[in-house]
């Protein structure tokens, strides 16, 4: 870790806080479950509308593309964002009855 202090003591670091979003992505092929780490003072539009080609993912577990059959878990995952179709936050998922 970096540490500057500026003129007045005042301490800066290189470190960035994020906050962790469980969110679904729909790709072309399949369906990913998983953690979004996204800057505090950020929204999910911002992350997809930065330059960064990929969106990371950690504890992501991927499905088949409606969803149904389970694939594979990882702790890892960059997905390319030309292939999401779309994202939801856990947050607003809501269950049709």
């Amino acid at each position: 870790m970096v540490t500057h202090f500026d003129e007045k003591g005042k301490i800066y670091t290189d470190i960035i806080q994020k906050q962790a979003v469980w969110v679904t992505l729909q790709l072309p092929q399949s369906r990913i479950h998983g953690i979004l780490h996204i800057r505090s003072n950020e929204r999910i539009k911002e992350v997809l509308d930065n330059a960064e080609p990929f969106l990371a993912l950690t504890q992501a577990e991927i499905f088949s593309m409606d969803g149904t059959t389970h694939l594979l878990k990882t702790n890892f995952i960059a997905v390319n964002k030309n292939q999401v179709i779309w994202i939801i936050p856990d947050s607003e998922q809501v269950k049709s009855e």
